[in-house]
């Protein structure tokens, strides 16, 4: 396929009802939760983190946080079949990275979107790819803990692959109860998990390293879809997604502090989707906590390397010569977007706080 188009789509930033300015385009970006962590901010009309890229008729998920489901719906994007969560444009879903916040919602699309067969369509099942099984427990921080007996010692980070299986296996009694009860169609038939290869050189507690070319993982006639690892702190691996059309590029920073990996895969993108977090909020927060300094510190410096700041986000789209930078995965997810806009400083291009519901033309409007 051929990418071509300058981006020209606007969204209003102060609204989360922003779809008319993407009414029109062949490809639109359609933020379903744009709120970072495991938390309920309180004072927040953010949900979890998720996004939708529709084109044309196709719909392909990023992420799957609190309430994405239930976005996807609000943001009219369940098909017009009756008696069911029509699910059958939604071709595949893209996991950055197995936090709970990327993957709360996952069972809850898998369970819903089986009622009635919504879920993707007999001869095209909705494929899922996501990390594979990271294959060794994160270090204990701080390290003066104790070290602590894991969750599952028998299998204690599983992939993508494993996780589905294990909730097709701890969700049966329904599954099956819709299969012979209802007529649904097994849940099996409908979804394909696939754990994405890592490159050589790649392994949990050493340093990412710098790849010299994306990772293929998926294509059909609508887009192209690559990654790249990203650098997340402990949490590995994570990824960074790009999705090609014929009518522009998205790339999904997923969790990361500023990684090469991702500004060499958004080289030239229309669209940064880019994640944010406040390193003041940060300071200020861990200030609190009844700890020596050094503790304090060493929180400090384990929230910021897993992160990007609002002073580094807007230099990292410019480096990657991005069209337009939509923040996302706002860590804490209750500050006005007046200081998120703080990211424009160091990027010449379009700077769009995202809010819930947003969606985004990409390339040029067709009608």
């Amino acid at each position: 396929m051929t990418v071509s188009g300058v981006l020209s789509g606007t969204a209003s930033a102060a609204a989360p009802s922003a779809a008319p300015a993407a009414k029109g385009y062949g490809t639109r970006l359609v933020l379903l939760g744009t709120a970072g962590g495991p938390i309920w901010w309180k004072g927040s009309d953010r949900d979890g983190v998720s996004s939708a890229l529709v084109v044309g008729d196709a719909i392909y998920l990023v992420d799957c946080g609190n309430s994405s489901v239930h976005n996807f719906r609000d943001a009219g994007l369940l098909g017009p079949g009756d008696g069911k969560n029509d699910l059958g444009e939604l071709r595949a879903v893209f996991l950055t990275h197995l936090h709970s916040d990327h993957v709360a919602d996952y069972p809850g699309l898998l369970l819903y979107g089986i009622c009635g067969g919504g879920l993707g369509r007999d001869d095209r099942p909705v494929q899922v790819f996501g990390p594979g099984r990271r294959g060794a427990l994160p270090a204990v921080f701080p390290a003066a803990r104790p070290t602590p007996e894991p969750v599952n010692p028998a299998a204690p980070t599983p992939g993508t692959v494993d996780m589905t299986a294990s909730l097709v296996a701890a969700f049966a009694t329904d599954f099956n109860d819709r299969l012979f009860d209802t007529g649904s169609p097994a849940i099996t038939a409908r979804v394909r998990a696939h754990d994405i290869a890592l490159p050589g050189g790649a392994a949990p507690g050493r340093k990412i390293p710098r790849l010299n070319r994306p990772i293929p993982v998926y294509e059909d006639d609508r887009v192209r879809v690559t990654a790249t690892l990203v650098d997340h702190g402990q949490m590995f691996p994570a990824f960074g997604f790009r999705f090609d059309t014929d009518d522009g590029s998205v790339v999904f920073s997923g969790d990361t502090t500023v990684s090469d990996n991702l500004i060499d895969l958004a080289g030239g993108c229309d669209v940064l989707v880019h994640e944010v977090i406040d390193q003041a909020w940060v300071e200020q927060s861990i200030a609190a906590l009844p700890v020596p300094q050094e503790t304090k510190d060493g929180y400090i410096n384990h929230m910021i390397g897993s992160h990007t700041t609002i002073e580094q986000v807007g230099k990292v789209a410019r480096r990657a010569g991005a069209g337009k930078l939509v923040l996302n995965h706002f860590s804490p997810g209750h500050l006005p977007d007046g200081r998120w806009r703080r990211a424009g400083r160091d990027f010449a291009g379009q700077v769009v706080p995202g809010r819930d519901l947003m969606q985004i033309g990409v390339g040029r409007k067709k009608h």
